[in-house]
């Protein structure tokens, strides 16, 4: 009896030993998998960071182009604007030209005499000379006289009443505007046409009134 006992403890050991023993093929079949799973994942990822790396590549290059398109239109306008202030400053060279003209000219002690002609006939040349320079580093006078308004280019100080003219139309320059190119240095301060006023109509009325009630 007690043969048979260890008999059968010796093959329940065996059977449950051959059910924990796996099959070597299934084996390798798990591994192999088990690989592929892994390759798989390790792809994707390295293919995620060429995706990442050409991203940032190509913001890299977009940004590197931005700041060359900047760095070039920044130099061109210094090339072409880089006198901006120092012509504005310049201007006042005019005005004060043309204001000391103006004061000898309404001096009447000086009126009349030769110094006074050779005194203008010098401001004439120095003041040739100035716009000569203006014109070879492109800064114009702005033409007015006899054109329209143009709120870009003049500024309105006064309304003069013209019956020859049309409303708007520049009969006066009171100071010379001018340009950099195509960039406004001043605007040309001018007096304008209008109609003429009803005074006569109204006058003619109120005298026809005056002679009704007289009567």
């Amino acid at each position: 009896m007690e043969k048979e006992e260890n008999q059968n403890i010796k093959e329940n050991n065996i059977d449950q030993e051959k059910n924990q023993t796996t099959d070597p093929q299934s084996n390798l079949e798990d591994i192999e998998v088990k690989k592929d799973t892994e390759e798989q994942k390790s792809e994707k990822t390295q293919e995620e960071k060429i995706l990442e790396l050409e991203d940032k590549i190509t913001r890299t290059f977009a940004e590197m182009e931005n700041q060359r398109r900047r760095y070039e239109k920044e130099k061109d306008e210094a090339f072409e604007y880089g006198g901006f202030v120092f012509a504005k400053e310049a201007l006042a060279l005019i005005d004060n030209l043309e204001r000391s003209k103006q004061i000898l000219k309404n001096d009447n002690a000086l009126k009349d005499t030769e110094a006074l002609k050779k005194t203008l006939e010098h401001f004439e040349i120095i003041y040739k000379d100035l716009l000569s320079i203006f014109s070879k580093n492109n800064i114009e006078q702005i033409e007015c006289l006899n054109k329209k308004l143009d709120p870009n280019l003049h500024q309105a100080m006064l309304e003069i009443e013209d019956d020859q003219k049309e409303p708007g139309t520049i009969i006066q320059e009171i100071q010379k505007g001018f340009k950099i190119k195509d960039r406004l240095l001043r605007p040309s301060l001018v007096g304008v046409s209008k109609k003429p006023g009803n005074k006569d109509k109204k006058n003619e009325e109120n005298k026809e009134k005056s002679d009704g009630n007289n009567d």
